[in-house]
């Protein structure tokens, strides 16, 4: 019986009885609904699933928004009546994701589904906590109670009235739409559909909020593709990246959001959020209400901040702060900050806190901290580089806190010693044991002159003066274990660095550690125990004295580096009561002798540091615990351990970027090393550019990719890099960055001046200005222009006028009302931020010009007057009309003529050349420029100009001088006294001075290319003053600028060219032969040869050939030795021309190419004998086989021929011997194949007379040095092959080539039990690595899902395959180095066939497994005497349990008196023939019969009488 407290009145399970049966139907109804609709077949889910997803799906959809609604306690009284009082809370423990919408009183108003997680995701993870929900959710208990079988429920039919039957047809259609709106929105979430217009799912609430709070505003929008959205306030754009301090926007996953931060009374608006893709758009809007204190105005939000205990709100102002800091090692400093709060309220102290790095300080010896109630100071007492950090004050009142943070640096104090290092810093201890600890540290930013050797580390015992040094060897890694500490007593450590040039100070001593068990120590930080009762209670106890301890568990290796390695285990757990200690042994790998290595003294602590281990060599370990009774036995022993160190250096961090910040800093990024581990941080160091002196940034590490460098120079030219740090050491240094110049970083612009009017018409006006006096240290990126309104002399506020920026210096104004008045302000912006506004026009009305077309161009003059051609210049026009000036027309005409247009299209330029005129004859020139509204009227005519050449008229000429220098001269013969030269580039003053430098001396000037190139292309021209009209031009292309440069080049470097450069060439025996090609030359071309800058003549050790028919030049030398070392030069001498080319040999190349021609000369030697032509190799052939092989040349019958491996010769006796063949000059090795661990299994189990297989296999054993040699009367060679470590290693990856690539295609094949994709390959070995893909991701081993090997075919079992199996399968095989792949698709027709196959064999197997049968029982023969009776039974089997009956010489057998028939349990069938007879002989059968099949047991019975018997015997 289900009983319900009075709270839940008005619920729904107060209806009336017919009402909530009606609606639990309906419910029932949708929940089933819901399965057809997402795919889940019901029937399939166990009996728990069936009821969890029952209540998951009530709750979820329907039942969840109204019984959670209302908070109460559910008594639930069983059969028995004993009362059970549960409290059930309407929200789950962990509340993973809530989707519950609460209201102001976290009272449940509803559920929110998500938005982005279909209905199958969002059930998939109801029914994974279904556990948890069942235990807690009340609308669970309730449907257990109405589902379960064991619940004593009873039905009654009720009579449903019109108006239930109403309701649930009502929400049947409402059921259906909710379907179909599913679907509509699962399609359009999908991106594979088709696209679809954006669509807003969650629409922006209207919020309302007290002036000061922030607020945001939220949504979801739909859409394919994705729409791009943008939020408005009153219909204007907001800009969130120019008002960071005021909105802040956010996408993310089609859900969106806009901040409104410290919002104020202007805020109040109507916003929107727009929504558009190449579909369509798509808008919504909310309105924001921003309220506004007033006194005497209860209210019962306070501002932020508000503190009810004191009635205020607290503001907290830092003043007179402390800045960056430098300090040196040493030295005292002290930091402070002045606070101030207010309202001061009396005995109110606001909570002063430090930090450094973001870690809280304390007070302690180096630390001292005072707060003085207005002034707060840290004092930082002998400062060293662990003090170094970014300090914060942090200021915490009841309404809130305010900070301050500088950076404060420490330099090392000055060495000792000239180059040596400084020293290390942030010495730590960890792990302390009874007589262990690890003492770590950081390497310091200064190695000194010389790299860091290692690191010395001293211990002191607390009580005493003396230092010790703890290893007598220098550790390269930042990280050692100390041994051999006393129990119960205290120590510091310190370390020292040491280079070549000696030992650092040394760091600052560490905290103090105990030398204890880590199990007391924490014993000690529980504190004291519960107090003393009074009570002692004895116990007697077995005694443990003389029990021998048991061997220690979990031995393991902790570390491991070339110095050191260490061991750390667990105590036994049989010790008895006394103290154990430990003795540790070892084992070389490869032996079997265990070396005690602390044999004087066992250790206390669970911790053991070994030294002085062969580097590159593997050992074993093992621990033995003892006592006062004995010695226990040795724990299980560690896998090999190879001494080494394990952590590599870190990577070279990525490229250095430096970026001004202020006149004393340098803000620097850097890339993060990529291959790095346990990074301990980056050093950062600072150079001027070009003085190759570094100096440190940072004393102590940094962690991050960015970092500001205080404490430059101003105005100085630096560069940075970077390297990276762990306990392996440094990683290399990166390339210099970039030079930076410490300077203050960029600011905004001033105004714009000059805002004038260009045009204006009805709606709109023409703006122009001029662009900031200074632009703030960066480019000007854009400019905004604001407007407003004018009338009668009173002025609107200030509006927008543009949202993007503009980039020129004039702007469109559109949109303006004709007759209105308007005044503009224009606001420039650059990189860091926007200008203050320029001083605003005056009033201008809105009103059409009547001129749409430019006016005519001014300032017409002309130059370069020739018989046939004259150059035409002008400016430009005052006016352009309704828009800018797109080209000029010129037109001429003669004297008394008519215009003419010059040309056919118009010209951009505002100068023309005119060629093609009468010599003699006058012409009258003007301009018309023209826009987009037409051609403007025309510009004043020049006045006549007579085509001529005037005599002495001078062209500009074009010079390249002895030097190569190229220049462009032009002479006057009419220079005045106060006349100058005027050079221009396409009749434009010249902006950039550096391409030309211009040299006048009298009549002649001359304009120099400094450097000439693609940019200096153009039309250059002279024009001189105070004289008549002298002017030249000369038009520089990019074909005349090639020429010239070739001529520069030919007159500055004459030079001889050489087809090819100076080359060096070995030849047989060793001999060296210098050669080099000339390209040109003349029969008088000299040779002169130079080695080391010393003549070299042809003699016994040079030899030398100039070929002046072919060009080559030749120097030979027999053998090179070590004074041949040096430079090889040709000189060439031709007349003026000369040439030179050189070949360097030395160090490395020198070095290497003295080898190889000893090495030629050798060979040649050698050759001369019995030799290698190739020496010994290896091959896998395609059958996975293993050779060795090697040529041989020059050998004789009486050669002798010899193998060995690993030094030791190879018998003709040995087993070895058979494996070696040879022809033609061929020596062959067949090692065999790889032996795999399942061969060697099999041939355990195989019995000893069996022969094994005589094919060679290869295996571990096999791994060695291999070795041939050659030797008879003429000489001896040798080769060899070592196929150990990694020469073996290199046979396995070779094979894994072979194996991988003779893998087959992808099969597939059905079975009854599922689905088998297989690939065969040629050999296969246990170390191969075999993966198997389906659809991109890896799979992993399962009990449906198995991969394996049998023999040479690669196998992935998919038992009771389902539609989630199809996709495409991929086996990726190692080969070595990558892998090799193999794909099948298995999905479509292959899917389908597979899975058909799978079902038929599966029903086949089912029918196999359950045809009736008879298993056993029966005999094939009964013999049985006369007047006897027989009894038989025979085992039955089938399901169903088949039908049962027996035959008699293929007849049908009764049961009667005779025959007695009997099948019981279904699996025993037995017939009794009472009192036989020799008519009862024949032949039987037991028939047994399913729906699966039929199957007779068939047996002979044989009567015989006792006098046959007895003649029988």
């Amino acid at each position: 019986m289900l009983k319900l407290p009075a709270a839940w009145s008005g619920s729904i399970f107060n209806r009336p009885s017919g009402h909530t049966r009606s609606w639990l139907y309906a419910t029932i109804c949708r929940v089933a609904a819901l399965f057809l609709f997402s795919g889940v077949p019901f029937c399939r889910l166990p009996h728990t699933r069936r009821r969890a997803w029952i209540f998951t799906s009530f709750s979820f959809f329907w039942s969840l928004p109204l019984l959670l609604f209302e908070k109460a306690t559910l008594t639930w009284h069983k059969i028995s009546g004993k009362k059970i009082e549960k409290k059930l809370s309407a929200l789950s423990k962990k509340e993973k994701r809530s989707h519950l919408a609460v209201d102001t009183d976290d009272e449940i108003i509803g559920y929110v589904v998500p938005v982005f997680r279909s209905s199958h995701l969002a059930t998939q993870d109801l029914m994974e906590t279904q556990e948890e929900v069942k235990e807690e959710g009340v609308g669970y208990v309730v449907m257990r109670n109405l589902f379960s079988r064991e619940t004593d429920f009873k039905m009654k039919t009720v009579k449903k009235t019109r108006e239930t039957s109403m309701r649930e047809s009502a929400e049947r259609l409402t059921l259906s739409k909710k379907m179909h709106e599913k679907a509509e929105f699962q399609k359009k979430m999908n991106p594979d559909s088709l696209t679809h217009p954006p669509e807003f799912i969650v629409k922006p609430r209207g919020q309302t909020v007290w002036e000061g709070k922030s607020l945001t505003l939220h949504c979801t929008v739909a859409g394919w593709p994705k729409p791009r959205v943008a939020w408005y306030k009153n219909n204007v754009l907001i800009d969130a990246k120019a008002h960071p301090e005021k909105y802040s926007a956010e996408s993310q996953y089609n859900m969106h959001s806009l901040e409104i931060k410290n919002c104020n009374f202007s805020d109040t608006a109507e916003y929107g959020i727009s929504a558009l893709n190449v579909k369509g758009e798509s808008s919504a809007f909310a309105s924001v209400i921003i309220k506004r204190f007033k006194e005497g105005e209860e209210v019962i939000e306070r501002p932020y901040g508000y503190s009810p205990e004191y009635g205020v709100t607290f503001n907290t102002a830092i003043i007179d702060k402390f800045d960056v800091s430098f300090g040196r090692e040493g030295e005292t400093m002290s930091l402070g900050c002045t606070v101030i709060v207010y309202p001061t309220v009396k005995r109110y102290q606001p909570e002063i806190v430090w930090y450094r790095n973001g870690v809280v300080l304390s007070p302690s010896k180096w630390v001292h901290m005072h707060w003085s109630g207005e002034r707060a100071t840290l004092t930082l007492v002998h400062l060293n580089k662990e003090d170094e950090g970014l300090y914060t004050l942090r200021v915490n009142t009841k309404s809130g806190f305010d900070t301050h943070s500088a950076y404060v640096f420490v330099r090392d104090a000055d060495v000792e010693e000239e180059g040596v290092p400084v020293a290390p810093l942030d010495v730590r201890c960890h792990d302390a044991n009874k007589d262990y600890v690890v003492v770590t540290w950081k390497q310091p930013a200064v190695e000194g002159s010389s790299s860091i050797m290692g690191y010395l580390i001293d211990r002191l015992e607390v009580g005493t003066h003396h230092w010790t040094q703890c290893n007598d060897t220098p550790v390269k890694y930042a990280r050692f274990p100390v041994t051999g500490l006393i129990e119960g007593r205290s120590y510091t450590f310190r370390v020292r660095a040491l280079n070549n040039a000696g030992v650092s100070r040394p760091s600052r001593a560490s905290d103090t550690v105990v030398a204890m068990d880590p199990s007391d120590r924490a014993r000690l930080r529980a504190g004291p125990s519960a107090p003393w009762t009074g009570m002692i209670k004895f116990t007697e106890e077995d005694p443990t004295v003389g029990v021998v301890p048991g061997p220690p568990t979990d031995l393991a290796v902790t570390e491991a580096t070339k110095s050191y390695v260490v061991l750390s285990w667990k105590p036994p757990i049989q010790r008895g009561h006394e103290g154990v200690m430990y003795y540790v042994e070892k084992c070389l790998v490869g032996t079997d002798t265990w070396q005690r290595v602390n044999t004087g003294m066992p250790v206390k602590s669970p911790r053991f540091a070994l030294f002085d281990l062969a580097e590159g060599k593997s050992y074993s370990f093992r621990v033995r615990s003892c006592n006062s009774a004995g010695v226990a036995e040795p724990s299980e022993e560690t896998g090999a351990t190879t001494v080494g160190d394990r952590l590599d250096l870190p990577s070279v961090p990525g490229p250095v970027v430096p970026i001004r910040n202020t006149d004393t800093s340098v803000v620097v990024r850097w890339g993060a090393s990529k291959e790095v581990k346990n990074l301990v941080g980056y050093y950062i160091e600072v150079s001027i550019n070009g003085s190759g002196v570094w100096v440190p940034c940072n004393n102590k590490p940094v962690k991050g990719a960015r970092f500001v460098c205080h404490g430059l120079n101003t105005e100085d030219k630096c560069v940075f890099r970077v390297k990276a740090v762990n306990a392996a050491g440094y990683s290399g240094s990166t390339a210099e960055s970039e030079a930076c110049i410490v300077q203050a970083s960029i600011a905004v612009p001033s105004p714009p001046t000059g805002v004038t009017l260009l045009e204006r018409v009805r709606d709109y006006m023409v703006l122009g200005w001029q662009a900031p006096s200074n632009t703030g240290g960066a480019d000007i990126r854009g400019y905004y222009l604001d407007y407003r309104t004018v009338k009668d002399g009173v002025t609107s506020k200030w509006h927008e006028l543009n949202l993007q920026a503009v980039t020129g210096t004039s702007y469109k104004v559109t949109d303006l009302k004709e007759n209105k008045f308007y005044q503009f302000q224009v606001r420039a912006f650059n990189q860091a931020g926007i200008s203050e506004a320029s001083i605003p026009t005056v009033t201008l009305e809105c009103k059409e010009w009547t001129v749409a077309v430019p006016g005519p161009p001014r300032g017409l003059r002309v130059q370069e007057v020739r018989k046939d051609s004259m150059v035409l210049l002008w400016e430009l026009p005052t006016f352009n009309g309704r828009s800018p000036v797109t080209g000029y027309y010129v037109d001429y005409k003669e004297e008394n003529g008519k215009w003419r247009c010059f040309q056919e299209r118009s010209t951009k330029h505002t100068y023309m050349q005119l060629s093609g005129l009468q010599e003699g004859v006058s012409y009258r020139l003007r301009v018309h420029a023209k826009n987009l509204a037409g051609v403007g009227g025309a510009s004043k005519p020049t006045d006549a100009i007579l085509a001529e050449t005037r005599p002495g008229t001078n062209e500009i000429v074009v010079d390249v001088d002895d030097d190569g220098v190229i220049s462009l001269i032009f002479e006057c013969s009419d220079l005045k006294e106060d006349s100058q030269f005027v050079w221009s580039k396409n009749y434009e003053a010249f902006t950039d001075t550096s391409r030309l430098t211009i040299q006048t001396a009298g009549g002649k000037s001359r304009a120099i290319f400094n450097d000439p190139s693609l940019d200096d292309l153009g039309i250059y021209s002279c024009v001189v003053t105070n004289t008549d009209g002298v002017s030249a031009s000369y038009t520089l292309t990019e074909e005349g600028l090639k020429r010239l440069l070739d001529i520069s080049r030919d007159h500055q470097f004459p030079i001889i060219p050489f087809k090819s450069e100076m080359a060096i060439e070995l030849q047989e025996k060793g001999r060296v032969r210098f050669w080099a090609e000339v390209a040109k030359f003349t029969s008088n071309c000299q040779v002169e040869y130079v080695f080391n800058d010393n003549i070299v003549h042809e003699g016994k050790k040079y030899t030398v050939n100039f070929n002046k028919t072919t060009g080559i030049i030749e120097m030979f030398m027999d053998s090179l030795e070590v004074t041949d070392e040096g430079t090889f030069t040709f000189n060439l001498v031709d007349g003026k021309a000369t040439g030179r080319t050189s070949l360097v040999l030395i160090g490395e190349e020198f070095a290497e190419l003295q080898k190889k021609s000893e090495f030629e000369r050798a060979e040649w030697v050698r050759r001369q004998g019995p030799h290698f032509v190739e020496y010994l190799s290896f091959e896998v052939t395609p059958e996975c086989d293993v050779h060795l092989k090697c040529k041989v040349g020059n050998i004789k019958p009486a050669t002798e021929i010899a193998w060995f491996k690993d030094g030791i010769e190879i018998e003709e006796d040995d087993e070895d011997a058979k494996k070696i063949g040879k022809s033609d000059e061929v020596l062959t090795f067949d090692i065999g194949k790889l032996v795999i661990k399942s061969e060697k299994a099999q041939r355990k189990k195989k019995p000893e007379t069996e022969e094994s297989p005589s094919k060679p296999k290869i295996s571990k054993k096999d791994a060695g040095v291999y070795e041939v040699k050659l030797k008879d009367e003429r000489g001896k060679d040798k080769t060899l092959l070592n196929l150990t470590d990694a020469g073996y290693q290199a046979v396995l990856n070779e094979v894994f080539r072979v194996i991988a690539n003779s893998s087959t295609e992808l099969k597939i094949v059905s079975t009854e039990h599922g689905i088998i994709l297989y690939s065969f390959v040629v050999h296969y070995i246990e170390d191969l690595r075999v993966g198997w893909l389906h659809k991109e991701s890896k799979i992993s081993h399962s009990d449906r899902v198995q991969c394996g090997v049998t023999g040479e075919q690669l196998w992935l079992k998919i038992n009771e395959p389902t539609e989630k199996d199809k996709g495409k399968y991929a086996i990726d095989i190692f080969d070595g180095q990558g892998s090799v792949k193999r794909v099948l698709d298995l999905s479509g027709q292959v899917w389908e066939e597979a899975f058909e196959e799978f079902k038929r064999l599966k029903a086949a197997a089912i029918a196999e497994r359950n045809r009736a049968r008879v298993v056993g029982g029966l005999p094939d023969v009964v013999a049985i005497q006369e007047g006897k009776s027989l009894n038989l039974t025979g085992n039955v089997w089938g399901d169903p349990v088949p039908e049962v009956s027996w035959m008699k010489n293929e007849k049908p057998l009764v049961c009667d008196e005779h025959y007695t028939l009997k099948f019981e349990h279904g699996k025993f069938a037995s017939i009794t023939i009472s009192a036989v007879t020799t008519t009862d002989s024949g032949k039987y059968a037991l028939l047994v019969k399913n729906k699966y099949g039929t199957e007779a047991g068939a047996f002979t019975v044989s009567v015989y009488m006792p006098d046959d018997e007895a003649e029988k015997k």
